[in-house]
């Protein structure tokens, strides 16, 4: 976990750099919070321009249950995160990076037998409505007789 973090840390390091270059490069004179505000705010539209698309798809699909899968991992993952990053700043703890994988497995997991149950209610439901139809039309024949 530990360089896995630090290749992270490196590469934002490189593209900081990189900015920061073209920064002198060109004199614009920005600082590090222009700079923050200018390379974070451009990244975050970029991925509103493809997750708004994708979403969109998506809810009109009736796949909303996607987007939320979709929504809770991302926070599954920066959860997983926190709580490693926490414990190598606090000492409260070893930060592994097979942590966060098993807590990553542990939701998916989860989340499987979470949709076996939902197919099987929905399995169900659809079974009486079925089965509410039939009784129905045999109640609807024996009065036209």
């Amino acid at each position: 976990m530990k360089e896995l973090l630090y290749k992270i840390m490196e590469l934002i390091a490189r593209i900081h750099q990189y900015i920061m270059g073209l920064n002198d490069a060109y004199e614009y004179d920005f600082t590090d919070k222009e700079l923050h505000f200018l390379v974070v705010g451009i990244v975050g539209l970029l991925l509103i321009f493809i997750i708004y698309p994708l979403f969109k798809w998506l809810a009109k699909k009736h796949l909303v249950m996607v987007i939320a899968w979709i929504y809770v991992f991302t926070l599954v993952i920066g959860f997983s995160l926190a709580i490693e990053i926490g414990q190598k700043i606090s000492g409260s703890g070893v930060m592994d990076f097979a942590d966060i994988m098993f807590g990553v497995v542990g939701f998916l997991a989860m989340f499987f037998a979470f949709c076996v149950v939902r197919f099987i209610w929905h399995m169900l439901c659809r079974l009486v409505r079925k089965i509410k139809e039939r009784i129905r039309a045999n109640e609807s024949e024996k009065h036209c007789d």
